[in-house]
């Protein structure tokens, strides 16, 4: 047991600066009371999360989402509030030019603007003191033959190169791939495979970023997970839950077994180590929940699924699958989810100061209150902002 508690108190879960504002829908934007309206409200929020979960001592930039004249004073102003800046994102999907894609546009111009755009991103990191340059690209084209399938991908190549060899000694590239949307006949980083890759022509510290919402139905995302950590190429993760496509929702609402099938190979392939480099994110929109709360009920599903991982028996696991013992194999592992670890991590916070639900504790902190009257005014954050 000293063995599970180790590894969840050395757990950390990076959150989204944008999950703290408004979000929506293609079709709306659902605003919120006391939402932040700039990257030190954000973090504000953000430093709420880990005062009550103790796992959350990071907050991921967007740019230009957060962009500030300052970011030494951001990240100062992070260390006041209990936390610390962590992932650099990057964002060439919301700006016109982007329109036919951007490191990937036939416009040798466009494809300048896009990739210089991420040398900027780098620099913030440099600034800011992040490791981890965060790149998603919503590239791709809706029609057969509208371009070439190859020379995108010889241009993103390049941009992808020109943007490695800026990062420092200790930076590294985090690749995102997604499925499909906005682009749906064909997108240019679709799939592991295709980041995996990129990542492999690159060099060691590119890596795959691995967004749970970003498969097809059906898809055994752990077994993509399992691949990835065997060829030393995961990693990150961005967790979060889908229905039927990139819904965004809050990890582990969907399908919290396979949060914990996913966990699982992570531990089985070292990545909950104490020397991991693999960073665990959430990528979320809280449309129709409230904000803060949705992000502490995210970091505690982890923190569950976490914990039944570590309950697997793994030596009477080996020893059914080394007997061909189909039924025993599969009743470890369904014994470990089956458990209820609440009280586990209950006692766990209280052992460690924290209130032993972070939800009721939230709830009676009053700053929820406290920020719709104190956040009268100005423009709230969004996708845009």
């Amino acid at each position: 047991m000293s063995r599970v508690t180790d590894v969840l108190n050395s757990q950390h879960i990076e959150l989204p600066s944008w999950a703290f504002a408004n979000s929506g829908t293609r079709f709306k934007v659902f605003p919120q009371a006391g939402v932040p309206r700039d990257p030190y409200e954000k973090v504000a929020d953000a430093a709420q999360v880990h005062k009550y979960t103790g796992a959350a001592p990071t907050v991921a930039l967007h740019i230009p989402w957060d962009k500030t004249d300052d970011y030494a004073d951001l990240a100062r102003y992070a260390e006041d509030q209990g936390v610390t800046l962590g992932t650099i994102n990057s964002n060439v999907f919301q700006d016109n030019d982007y329109m036919l894609g951007s490191v990937t546009n036939p416009s040798a111009a466009i494809r300048r603007k896009a990739t210089d755009h991420l040398l900027e991103c780098v620099d913030i990191m440099d600034r800011t003191g992040s490791r981890d340059l965060k790149l998603w690209f919503s590239d791709g084209i809706n029609y057969p033959g509208q371009d070439d399938l190859r020379a995108r991908q010889d241009r993103l190549a390049e941009a992808l190169a020109e943007v490695y060899a800026r990062l420092g000694d200790h930076q590294r590239m985090l690749l995102e791939y997604k499925l499909f949307e906005p682009a749906f006949y064909a997108t240019d980083v679709p799939d592991w495979g295709t980041a995996y890759a990129h990542t492999l022509t690159l060099g060691e510290r590119a890596v795959v970023c691995v967004d749970t919402g970003h498969h097809a139905p059906g898809t055994n995302i752990e077994m993509i997970v399992a691949v990835l950590l065997r060829a030393g190429k995961l990693g990150a993760f961005d967790f979060n839950s889908r229905f039927y496509a990139d819904d965004d929702l809050m990890v582990g609402a969907a399908d919290p077994f396979q949060l914990f099938r996913i966990l699982f190979e992570v531990l089985r392939g070292g990545g909950l180590a104490p020397d991991t480099e693999i960073a665990f994110m959430l990528d979320q929109c809280h449309n129709i929940e409230p904000k803060i709360p949705g992000q502490i009920r995210s970091v505690m599903n982890v923190q569950e699924a976490t914990a039944k991982a570590l309950l697997v028996d793994r030596d009477a696991l080996a020893a059914a699958q080394e007997d061909g013992d189909v039924l025993g194999a599969n009743a470890v592992f369904m014994d470990a989810y089956n458990t209820d670890v609440r009280p586990l991590l209950a006692e766990l916070r209280e052992a460690n100061g924290l209130d032993p639900d972070p939800m009721a504790a939230y709830r009676r902190s009053g700053y929820a209150e406290q920020i719709v009257k104190d956040r009268v005014g100005g423009t709230q954050a969004g996708w845009g902002a």
